[in-house]
C-alpha cells in the first residue's frame, strides 16, 4: 500500500538533430535507451516498439495491446503498485542485445469506476475506469518474453514459461534480473505468496532458444507468513555469473545474506538478532550491504562490507563511526563497476551526501552538507526526538517521541500518536524530517509519538508475521497498549491523547477509535481502508489469504471498521478521503460514513474532489490546516 503517482516526463535529446515528434508518438507511455549503443524501446498504445537508433524506423514487437485489457511492456495498476513499483515492464540485457518484457492480460479483471468532476464547466462528470483486482477477484495473467534485437528490423521473440509448480495455479512474475547478455534470472510467486521459485535461463546460440534448467531453480518458502519483506529479494550474482547472494529468512526468522552455489546448501554470510535490509554491491573481493545491526536499534541503517572467501569476523561497518552524532541512517548508491559509491545520510542530524572510493572507503568529496539549511534552522526552535522501548504483547518494542522545544518533564503535554502500523512498516527510525509533527511539537507544544508494534518490520519474522492472516488485530491492540503506557508517563496529559494516520494508518486509527478503549479523546483517519475485501489482491492476500469460506473469510469479516461504528460515540472522529483515489477507493470512507450515520454517530468528514491517495496540490495545504484546527480544538488549544 504505497502511494501511487502518475508522472509526466519530458525527454530532451542533446545532439545536432532534435528527436522530434515524427520520430516518436506524442503520447508514448514509456521509453528506455539500451544500456550500450543507440537502441530505443518504447511503449505506445500498450504495445512495445524498438528502434535500432533514434532516427531508424520503429519495429513493432507486439500487436495485441489494448487499453485496460492487454498491457505490453508496462504493468497494469496492481503490478505497478504492489509488485514492480515502477511504470515499466521492459528490461534491456546489459549490452542491449536482448529486450525482455512482460505482458499482462486484464480482460477478466473487474473494473473500479469512479467519477472525476474536472472543471466546473463540465456538465456531466467523467467516469474513470481502471482494471483493479480486489481481494479474491480475478487477477491479471502474465506472460514473459525475450526479444533478440541483434538483427533489427528482423527479430525473434521467445516466451519463457514459469516452472510447473508455479504454472499450475494463479501466480505472479515478481523479480527480473539480467545476469549477462545471455543469462536472465526470474522469480515467480504463487498467488498465495508463501511460495516462490527462482529460475535461471540461458540463451543457446546454436538453437536461438532460451532454456531454464530445473537444476538451476531454487524454491523459497515461508511457513510462518509471506516471502520477503514485501516480495522476494533481488539476487546479486558473483563475478562468476553463476553463484549469487540473496537475502532471506534464516532458521530463526531473521533476514540475512546467503550465498547460493548450484544445488549446494545455502551458506550464511551474515547472522544475528538483527536484519540485513538490502545488498548494495558485490565485487570479486567484497560484498556491501545495509543493515540495522549497529546499536541494536531496528530503526538504524548503516553500510557494512564483508571480505568474501573468509570468516564472518571480516565484516566491517563502513559508516558507523563516520559521523556518529549526525548520521545513523544511511542509504548508498554504487557506480557501475562499484569502484565508487555515494553515501547518503538521512539523520538523525541534517542529511548529508559524500562520495567514496571503494578500495579504501575514504571520502573523496563532500557532495552536500546542507550548510544553508543548518544556518536557517539556527533561528528556529526545533523539537527534539527521544527514543525508547516498552514491553507490549510480550516483546520489547520501540517508540519515538517528538518533544516540544525546551521540553519540561514536570509539565503535562497533550500527545498525538502518529500511526501507520502496516505489515513490515517502520515509523521509529533515525531519519531527519521536517513535517506536520515538527509544527505540532514546536508551535503547538504537542508531543507526537510513534510506536512499532507487532507486524512491524526489520526485527525478525516472529514479530512481523504475528499479524499473518489476522490484519486488524495485534497491530491495532499494540497501538492502544503503547498509548496507555504513554498516558502513565508523568509528562503526558492522559485526558488529551489523540491518534491519526493515513492509508493503512487511517485503518488502524479507525479500528483503535472504534475499540472503546477509553484512551483516546479524538482521531483523524485519512484515506483509510475499512474492509479488506475492498483493497487490491496482491497486497491484501499476501497477509490475509483469500476471502473464501475454505480460507480466511472469517478474519476478513471480523476486521472491518464498520462493525465498530457504535463505539465511535465515545470519541471525536475526522474522516478524510480524496474522491479520485485509485488506490484506496473512496468507497472505503463512504462505507465508514454510512455505518456511522446508521449508528447515529456525530462525526466530522472532509472529501477532496478529484484528489488521489496522496492529496497533493492546493489540497495539501488545506488538509494539514484542517487537521491542525481539529487537533487544536480536541486539545482545547487557543
Amino acid at each position: 500500500m504505497k502511494w501511487h503517482f502518475t508522472a509526466l516526463s519530458f525527454c530532451f535529446c542533446f545532439s545536432s538533430s532534435i528527436l522530434d515528434s515524427r520520430l516518436l508518438p506524442n503520447d508514448t507511455q514509456y521509453i528506455s535507451w539500451s544500456p550500450v549503443g543507440h537502441k530505443l524501446a518504447y511503449v505506445w498504445n500498450n504495445n512495445v516498439y524498438i528502434k535500432a537508433s533514434p532516427t531508424a524506423e520503429a519495429v513493432q514487437i507486439t500487436k495485441d495491446g489494448e487499453e485496460n485489457k492487454i498491457f505490453n511492456g508496462i504493468p497494469d495498476w496492481v503490478y505497478e503498485e504492489e509488485m514492480f513499483g515502477t511504470h515499466s515492464a521492459l528490461w534491456w540485457s546489459p549490452s542491449g542485445n536482448f529486450l525482455a518484457y512482460a505482458s499482462f492480460n486484464d480482460t477478466e479483471v473487474p473494473l473500479i469506476e469512479y467519477s472525476f468532476y474536472s472543471e466546473d464547466t463540465l456538465q456531466y462528470p467523467k467516469t474513470v475506469r481502471i482494471p483493479y483486482p480486489k481481494a479474491g477477484a480475478k487477477n491479471p495473467t502474465v506472460q514473459f518474453f525475450i526479444v533478440d534485437t541483434q538483427s533489427l528490423p528482423a527479430f525473434n521473440s521467445t516466451e519463457i514459461s514459469p516452472p510447473a509448480e508455479i504454472k499450475s495455479g494463479d501466480h505472479y512474475l515478481s523479480v527480473v534480473t539480467w545476469v549477462t547478455d545471455e543469462r536472465i534470472c526470474l522469480q515467480w510467486l504463487r498467488r498465495i505468496q508463501n511460495f516462490s521459485v527462482l529460475t535461471v535461463c540461458d540463451f543457446a546460440r546454436a538453437t536461438g532458444n532460451w532454456t531454464c534448467p530445473k537444476e538451476k531453480q531454487r524454491t523459497e518458502e515461508s511457513r510462518t507468513g509471506w516471502i520477503g519483506t514485501f516480495q522476494p529479494s533481488v539476487p546479486y550474482f558473483a563475478p562468476d555469473n553463476t553463484s549469487y547472494y540473496k537475502v532471506f529468512s534464516n532458521a530463526v526468522g531473521y533476514k540475512h545474506i546467503h550465498y547460493i552455489n548450484g544445488s549446494q546448501a545455502p551458506i550464511a554470510i551474515t547472522e544475528g538478532r538483527w536484519e540485513v535490509i538490502s545488498i548494495a554491491a558485490v565485487t570479486s573481493n567484497f560484498l556491501y550491504y545495509i543493515s540495522n545491526e549497529n546499536g541494536g536499534m531496528p530503526g538504524g541503517r548503516n553500510l557494512y562490507k564483508v571480505l568474501l572467501e573468509s570468516g564472518p569476523s571480516s565484516t566491517k561497518c563502513v559508516s558507523c563511526a563516520l559521523n556518529k552524532e549526525r548520521c545513523q541512517y544511511y542509504s548508498v548508491s554504487f557506480s557501475e563497476d562499484a569502484q565508487y559509491y555515494q553515501l547518503d545520510c538521512y539523520g538523525p542530524g541534517l542529511p548529508m551526501s559524500t562520495l567514496h572510493r571503494s578500495s579504501d572507503d575514504n571520502v573523496i568529496r563532500n557532495l552536500e552538507n546542507n550548510t544553508e539549511l543548518d544556518n536557517s534552522l539556527k533561528d528556529i526552535q526545533m523539537p527534539s526526538k527521544k527514543f525508547g522501548s516498552i514491553s507490549v504483547g510480550g516483546y520489547d518494542l520501540w517508540y519515538q517521541m517528538i518533544l516540544p522545544p525546551h521540553f519540561d518533564s514536570s509539565k503535562k503535554y497533550p500527545l498525538l500518536l502518529d500511526v501507520y502500523a502496516g505489515p513490515c512498516s517502520q515509523k521509529v527510525d533515525y531519519a531527519f524530517r521536517i513535517n506536520w509533527a515538527t509544527y505540532l511539537a514546536s508551535t503547538e507544544q504537542i508531543i507526537v509519538a510513534s510506536f512499532d508494534g507487532r507486524g512491524s518490520g526489520y526485527q525478525g519474522d516472529e514479530i512481523m508475521h504475528a499479524i499473518n492472516r489476522r490484519l486488524g488485530t495485534y497491530e491495532v491492540e499494540d497501538q492502544i497498549s503503547a498509548a496507555r503506557k504513554f498516558s502513565e508517563m508523568s509528562f503526558v496529559d492522559k485526558d488529551r491523547i489523540a491518534i491519526w494516520g493515513w492509508s493503512y494508518g487511517g485503518y488502524v486509527t479507525s479500528m483503535v477509535l472504534g475499540s472503546g478503549s477509553g484512551v483516546f479523546k479524538c482521531g483523524i483517519a485519512v484515506a483509510p481502508v475499512s474492509r479488506w475485501q475492498y483493497y487490491d489482491s496482491i497486497y491484501t492476500e499476501r497477509y490475509m489469504g483469500l476471502p473464501i469460506e475454505s480460507d480466511n473469510l472469517k478474519n476478513y469479516n471480523s476486521s472491518t471498521v464498520m462493525a465498530r461504528a457504535e463505539k465511535f460515540k465515545q470519541v471525536e472522529y475526522l474522516l478524510i478521503h480524496g474522491t479520485a483515489d485509485d488506490n484506496v477507493h473512496f468507497q472505503q470512507a463512504a462505507q465508514i460514513s454510512k455505518a456511522l450515520v446508521d449508528a447515529e454517530v456525530d462525526f466530522q468528514a472532509m472529501w477532496y474532489t478529484d484528489k488521489d491517495h496522496a492529496i497533493t496540490g492546493q489540497a495539501h495545504k488545506h488538509i494539514y490546516t484542517h487537521m491542525s484546527h481539529f487537533i487544536k480544538q480536541c486539545f482545547s488549544l487557543p
